[in-house]
């Protein structure tokens, strides 16, 4: 249920009423961008709210247990912090959503609807449908440790340890050609192909600057990105690129020397060694007693 205050509820009951829709977006990075229906924009706690006659929503419908209530909002791309470019390279990606309920003609009264987050954003021309999803979606996804052979941290984090500024694990330099999201590039002739494998790669020149991509494969002199940019490659931009991880507890010990801080279970018993055969004296393969 919601809470109103006196004079917002007042204005309700008086039959015509003074509404529209407000969105709030806080990005990762802590830049806050509002959006409003109405046809002229307004402002409240700090944030202006630009005029966007063309954005829509879909009916907020809340469901009883754990369920992920979702919408979705509508718009054209026509703010100057709300572009294509941006949507394209993950700036918005899991942005807190404030959506209010605003007296247009007295913005102080107004009542919070809905908060969640920004999940997947469809374009296409020049508009866009972004979905926003309740906060019970943070429920289902995986949290803590899972027992699996493959090594849970991220390389280069607290916990795995690795120092990825080190001249062995990191590389820099120059695009000759591009295609889509294959490259060929210079400046890494003193590694052995696949090192960068896995590894990723951030743009210090050129449209992509400041932005980073996965790398799929290492070849020689020719890198394979995950993703085509959200900008265009063209030569000479220059990026660093940094060794990638299969997760594995050979290449742990062997490429970064760091077995001690493996965060997997190398060890633990497979399908294997749950369906070898029991010898006669209730002993596995193994070697365990049943």
């Amino acid at each position: 249920m919601k809470t109103l205050s006196q004079s917002l509820q007042s204005h309700l009951d008086g039959g015509a009423t003074h509404l529209c829709w407000c969105w709030l977006l806080t990005r990762a990075d802590g830049m806050r961008l509002g959006f409003t229906e109405h046809d002229r924009d307004l402002l409240f706690d700090g944030t202006a709210f630009e005029a966007a006659s063309g954005f829509s929503a879909t009916e907020i419908v809340d469901g009883v247990g754990l369920s992920v209530d979702n919408l979705d909002v509508s718009g054209a791309l026509s703010s100057a912090h709300l572009n294509e470019d941006d949507l394209a390279a993950g700036a918005f990606d899991d942005a807190r959503v404030e959506i209010w309920r605003v007296r247009w003609d007295l913005p102080e009264q107004r009542v919070l609807m809905r908060t969640g987050s920004l999940g997947e954003v469809r374009r296409e021309g020049a508009s866009f449908t972004a979905e926003v999803r309740g906060l019970a979606h943070y429920l289902s996804q995986e949290t803590g440790r899972t027992y699996q052979y493959a090594c849970d941290a991220a390389l280069g984090d607290v916990r795995c340890g690795v120092d990825l500024t080190a001249p062995t694990y990191r590389g820099a330099g120059a695009v000759l050609s591009a295609a889509g999201h294959r490259i060929t590039v210079s400046g890494l002739g003193a590694f052995e192909a696949g090192w960068f494998s896995g590894g990723l790669l951030t743009w210090t020149d050129g449209a992509n600057t400041g932005l980073s991509m996965e790398v799929r494969t290492h070849l020689g002199d020719v890198i394979e990105l995950w993703q085509t940019m959200a900008g265009a490659i063209a030569a000479s931009d220059i990026f660093t690129i940094t060794a990638g991880c299969d997760k594995t507890f050979p290449t742990c010990r062997a490429k970064f020397g760091n077995g001690v801080n493996f965060g997997g279970f190398p060890h633990m018993p497979g399908n294997g060694y749950v369906m070898a055969p029991v010898s006669a004296g209730g002993v596995n393969d193994g070697g365990v007693r049943l």
